[in-house]
């Protein structure tokens, strides 16, 4: 290598470490400016940069931010700024290298937010499911199909996630301390007309729809709707088992209504 190239390599990594994490009063540790880079204009990228980082942090995690509050979030931010170096060029993948960045740390970092984990994936699911290219065939699926003769079709962009905590609810005015007893299952789609939505479940509903989900997975076994139920039904009695098939009947209407099934697979 060329001592000119090895000098401009040398300057542009000190310019990409004064812009990750710039020397200052408050952060003596930081790096300095390079040699002949103005300050004024220096600040100007220092800012940029770090700003855009942030927008796209705030886009996915709306309510994290406003529960940490802008001092500690924007300290989260710069330390990821500063540590973590992103393996992806696309834009959309930063809040997932921020959420796998934190990683195990969350409890650590934020012993007072013991929901924060699981909370911040609920929110990055939003993310994900919205910008998901998963699609079903509309040639595979009949939308008025049989829900309990033929097998439901989930739609494809569909996430199912349980929590220990009441996700729908936490915000900067409720931060529950400790978990429920019994756990909240959420599904997220995408709609028909590209919206995100979220689907509190009961335990049978979100059972279903996981038994539902593992049957559209290559060589799994495939199950028609009221086969299914009859399995969640378990070591029913004959006489209860009608009773089990028109509450999970009602239960998938409800879901094609909302757009979380699309009808049935026309092929078995």
């Amino acid at each position: 290598m060329s001592l000119e190239r090895s000098s401009r390599t040398d300057y542009q990594a000190a310019f990409a470490a004064r812009i990750r994490n710039p020397a200052s009063r408050g952060n003596p540790d930081g790096a300095p400016r390079p040699p002949g880079a103005p300050a004024r204009r220096m600040r100007v990228y220092e800012e940029l940069l770090f700003n855009n980082l942030e927008g796209f942090l705030l886009a996915c995690y709306p309510v994290t931010r406003k529960m940490l509050g802008a001092p500690l979030w924007k300290k989260t931010v710069r330390q990821f700024f500063v540590e973590h170096r992103c393996h992806s060029p696309l834009f959309r993948d930063i809040p997932k290298a921020f959420l796998d960045w934190l990683g195990e740390s969350v409890d650590v970092r934020f012993p007072d937010l013991p929901f924060l984990a699981e909370f911040m994936h609920y929110e990055w699911l939003e993310l994900a499911v919205s910008i998901s290219p998963e699609e079903a065939d509309p040639g595979a699926v009949d939308p008025a199909g049989d829900l309990l003769a033929g097998r439901p079709a989930l739609n494809p962009t569909g996430r199912l996630v349980c929590s220990r905590y009441p996700l729908h609810r936490i915000g900067p005015r409720f931060k529950p301390t400790a978990p429920d007893a019994e756990p909240n299952c959420y599904l997220l789609f995408r709609d028909a007309t590209d919206d995100v939505r979220f689907i509190l479940l009961n335990p049978l509903a979100a059972r279903l729809i996981a038994l539902l989900a593992d049957g559209q997975q290559p060589g799994s076994q495939k199950l028609v709707g009221s086969e299914a139920i009859t399995r969640l039904a378990g070591q029913t009695t004959p006489e209860q088992l009608p009773i089990y098939l028109e509450a999970g009947s009602v239960l998938l209407a409800d879901l094609r209504t909302q757009g979380a099934l699309l009808g049935t697979w026309r092929h078995p």
